[in-house]
C-alpha cells in the first residue's frame, strides 16, 4: 500500500515537472529579441561588450535587447528585431 502511494506521488511530481518545462519551452518560443529599448542595467542576456543580463551601461544601446511577446517590439518608438 505505502509503495502505491509513493509511486503515485512521484509520477505526481514529475508530470508536474514536465508540464512547467513545457510551459517554459511555448514561453520561450513567444518571445523576440528587442534591440535599443533596454534602459541601462535592464538588458536581458550577453551583449557586445559584456556576458551577462543586466550589464549594459546606456539605455536605449542599439547592441542591447530585451526579451518582449512576439509583435510587440516593432511596435515600440527605437525597437528593432536586429542589432544595429
Amino acid at each position: 500500500m505505502k509503495s502505491s502511494v509513493l509511486s503515485t506521488a512521484i509520477g505526481g511530481v514529475l508530470a508536474l515537472s514536465l508540464f512547467s518545462l513545457s510551459a517554459q519551452a511555448a514561453d520561450e518560443v513567444k518571445t523576440e529579441k528587442c534591440y535599443g529599448i533596454a534602459k541601462a542595467s535592464k538588458n536581458d542576456c550577453a551583449g557586445a561588450a559584456h556576458a551577462c543580463a543586466g550589464q549594459s551601461k546606456t539605455d536605449a544601446s542599439p547592441k542591447e535587447f530585451v526579451s518582449l511577446p512576439k509583435g510587440t517590439c516593432e511596435r515600440l518608438v527605437g525597437g528593432s528585431l536586429k542589432t544595429k
